[in-house]
C-alpha cells in the first residue's frame, strides 16, 4: 500500500501541465514560502532572545575545558606568527578561570615556536580560581572546580604534549607554566591598563556574555583600550548587539579568517539560543552588517600592518577528542 502511495504521488508531481511540470512548480512554491518561514522564524527568534536577555538571574561560574574553540586557537596561532619577530609579545586572558583556556592557548603559541618570547597575564577576579590555575593540576574526577568534560575534547597528542599523567589527575608541563603571570583584577576596572600595560593580543572570552548589557558595553570598551595600535582582540562568548555597536564605535576591523568555524565551534551555544541570554544567534550572512556582526576576532587601528595570514601555513584543524 505504501509503495503504491509513492508510486500514486510521484506519477502525479512527474506530470505536466500545460507543457510545465508539476514537480518543478511544486518545489518552486515550497522554495518561496521555505524562504518566507525561515526569515519570519529567524525574526521571531531575535525577539524571544531579546526578552532571554532581560531575564534576571545572570550567573558566573568556573565550568570550563580545554581547546574550547580550536578555530579560534588556530587564527591565534597564525597571528602569532606573524607579530612574534619582535622583542616581546605580550597577551592578557581576561576572565581566565581555572586556567583551561590558558594553558590552551599558550601551547598553541609555544609548541611551535619556544625560542621566541612570550608574556603571558592570566587575570581572573576569584582568587581561588586562580590559584587553581596556577598550580596546574587538574583531577580526573569531578571536583570542586571542574568534572570530566575539561578534557573531553583534547586529542591523544594535546593531552601528552600538556601533561605529566599523574594517577588520579593532570598537571601542567612546568615548560607550560613559565612566563603566566597570575593576577587578580576586575576587566570593567577603568585602572586595569596600569595593571596589565597595552598588550598584542587580548582574550576575552565567554564572560561578557553573563553580563547585562550596558555593562558588557562598558566592559568592552575598557578591554579594547588595552590593545596597542594594531593588536588584536578575540572576544567570543558576548552579545552580539553589543560587540556590533562598540566594533562600529571604535572602528575595529573585523578579521574574516575562519569566522564560519568560530562562530559554529560550540554547538550547545547555538542549540541554546533563543530561549537563553548566553544563547548564540545562528549565523545570517544576508545580514548586510553580517561581517562585523559574526567577527569574533577584530584587530585595532594603527600604523602597525595587519598580519598577513598566509593559508600557506594554515594547520588543519583536529577533530573533537569528544
Amino acid at each position: 500500500m505504501r509503495k503504491l502511495s509513492e508510486s500514486i504521488i510521484m506519477n502525479l508531481l512527474n506530470s505536466r501541465i500545460f507543457g510545465k511540470s508539476l514537480i518543478g512548480a511544486f518545489f518552486k512554491v515550497n522554495e518561496l514560502l521555505w524562504a518566507v518561514l525561515s526569515s519570519w522564524m529567524t525574526r521571531y527568534g531575535s525577539w524571544l532572545h531579546t526578552l532571554a536577555r532581560t531575564r534576571p538571574n545572570r550567573r558566573f561560574g568556573f565550568g570550563t575545558f580545554f581547546f574550547r574553540n580550536r578555530p579560534q586557537l588556530e587564527l591565534a596561532r597564525r597571528i602569532y606568527q606573524n607579530i612574534s619577530s619582535r622583542s616581546n609579545v605580550k597577551i592578557s586572558i581576561l576572565a581566565c578561570s581555572i586556567g583551561a583556556e590558558v594553558y590552551s592557548i599558550v601551547w598553541t603559541l609555544r609548541s611551535e615556536w619556544l625560542d621566541r618570547r612570550l608574556a603571558v597575564s592570566a587575570l581572573d577576579i576569584s582568587r581561588e580560581a586562580l590559584e587553581f590555575g596556577q598550580a596546574g593540576v587538574y583531577p580526573l574526577a569531578m571536583g570542586e572546580f571542574t568534572d570530566q568534560t575539561i578534557f573531553a575534547r583534547l586529542t591523544d597528542e594535546e593531552r601528552h604534549g600538556l601533561f605529566h599523567d599523574c594517577c588520579e589527575q593532570l598537571k601542567v608541563r612546568e615548560w607550560l607554566k613559565a612566563g603566566i603571570t597570575w593576577r587578580v583584577g576586575d576587566a570593567t576596572d577603568p585602572q586595569l591598563i596600569d595593571l596589565l600595560g597595552l598588550q598584542d593580543m587580548v582574550f576575552a572570552n565567554n564572560f561578557l556574555c553573563h553580563m547585562y548589557p550596558r555593562d558588557a558595553e562598558k566592559c568592552l570598551r575598557n578591554i579594547v583600550t588595552l590593545i596597542k595600535p594594531g593588536g588584536y582582540l578575540f572576544v567570543s562568548g558576548v552579545d552580539l548587539n553589543v560587540r556590533t555597536k562598540v566594533a562600529r564605535d571604535l572602528m575595529l576591523e573585523p578579521v574574516l579568517d575562519f569566522i564560519d568555524e568560530i562562530h559554529n565551534a560550540d554547538p550547545s551555544l547555538l542549540r541554546d539560543w533563543p530561549f537563553n541570554y548566553w544563547g548564540l544567534e545562528p549565523m545570517n550572512k544576508r545580514k548586510p552588517d553580517w561581517e562585523i556582526r559574526y567577527s569574533s576576532v577584530f584587530r585595532v587601528p594603527g600604523a602597525a600592518p595587519p598580519a598577513v595570514l598566509s593559508s600557506e601555513n594554515r594547520k588543519p584543524i583536529p577533530a573533537s577528542a569528544g
